[in-house]
């Protein structure tokens, strides 16, 4: 490794309670990391813990509290959502949240539906008006995913309460391993879910065969005009079987976040951990594809230093001091 900007040290002990996820994905793993690299470089008594989290609006609870100095949250660019006071969360701390870096994974959410239905389009589905079971995640102020699914389902002109009078139920859950697994299983036989790069769609397809409903331009449109969030193409590439590309929400990158007080030298210090010694965490996803990695590499920090929220001025001394930042 290269540093772009001379390696910084604490000369003291530190302690530090980050966030993650449930304990077993990326979060944790990225907070295992920067916990390393940040522990070589601080006083040898210093300290790190890694709490368990779900990703969502807990992640910005938990920094403005104080319980925790870092948290992640999923994805990325929804954090503008929160901050702008539109919707799922609000605090009257909420301008204190500040970024450290994003952490890079393309990530989309899409609908599924078994092909047996006839379904291509969301079109076809209000016409139709199937009674499907639905695999989706909960909706209960904390996960996103939920959030921007039923916030979707609205923008297309079919809420869950249409869904419900064709006939429709739903089967809800909080992680990719145990939402997707309902629709694999045969359990439901429609799905809405993201985490795309995971072996779950892969699963999906081989046992039953199924048709990705592309997103209206409208319905994308009316959600980055009300949430601010972007959309994404999906890959002729990316599923077996597709016709051509097709958009939907996009769903990429993960958030690290901290309160504006976090100590000034911590947050330069893990801003250019983040930046300098990208090979550690990397070696732990060159087993996949970068495209089927949860972690997309290689790292780059021209792209980790644009936040959707402000960054502290720790993290913004380095990104300036590498050039990253004019």
């Amino acid at each position: 490794m290269i540093h772009t900007v001379s390696e910084p040290k604490l000369d003291r002990d530190i302690i530090l309670q980050m966030m993650g996820d449930w304990g077993i994905a990326n979060l944790h793993r990225i907070c295992g990391w920067l916990a390393a690299e940040m522990g070589f470089r601080s006083g040898r008594g210093s300290r790190f813990a890694t709490w368990n989290g779900r990703g969502g609006t807990d992640a910005f609870e938990a920094v403005l509290s104080g319980k925790v100095d870092t948290s992640f949250f999923v994805p990325a660019q929804f954090a503008r959502t929160v901050v702008e006071g539109k919707g799922i969360y609000s605090n009257e701390d909420i301008g204190r949240l500040r970024a450290i870096a994003t952490l890079p994974q393309d990530d989309k959410l899409v609908f599924a539906i078994q092909s047996k239905y006839g379904i291509n389009s969301l079109d076809d589905l209000r016409r139709k008006k199937p009674a499907l079971t639905v695999a989706l995640a909960f909706d209960d102020g904390e996960n996103m995913v939920g959030f921007a699914t039923n916030r979707l389902l609205e923008a297309a002109d079919i809420p869950r309460k249409t869904l419900e009078n064709w006939g429709c139920t739903f089967l809800e859950g909080e992680a990719p391993w145990d939402t997707i697994p309902l629709a694999v299983d045969g359990k439901a036989d429609a799905v809405i879910f993201e985490a795309i790069m995971t072996p779950y769609w892969k699963e999906l397809q081989a046992n039953h065969e199924m048709t990705f409903i592309p997103i209206d331009d409208n319905v994308l449109v009316a959600l980055e005009r009300d949430y601010g969030w972007p959309q994404g193409t999906i890959s002729q590439d990316r599923f077996a079987g597709l016709g051509g590309p097709f958009e939907t929400l996009d769903f990429s990158d993960f958030l690290l976040m901290c309160r504006d007080d976090l100590d000034d030298e911590i947050a330069h210090l893990m801003a250019w951990c983040i930046c300098e010694t990208t090979s550690t965490i990397e070696r732990q996803y060159k087993h996949l594809e970068p495209k089927d990695s949860p972690l997309t590499y290689p790292l780059d920090p021209a792209k980790m230093c644009r936040t959707s929220i402000p960054l502290h001025p720790g993290a913004e001394r380095y990104y300036r001091e590498a050039k990253l930042l004019s």
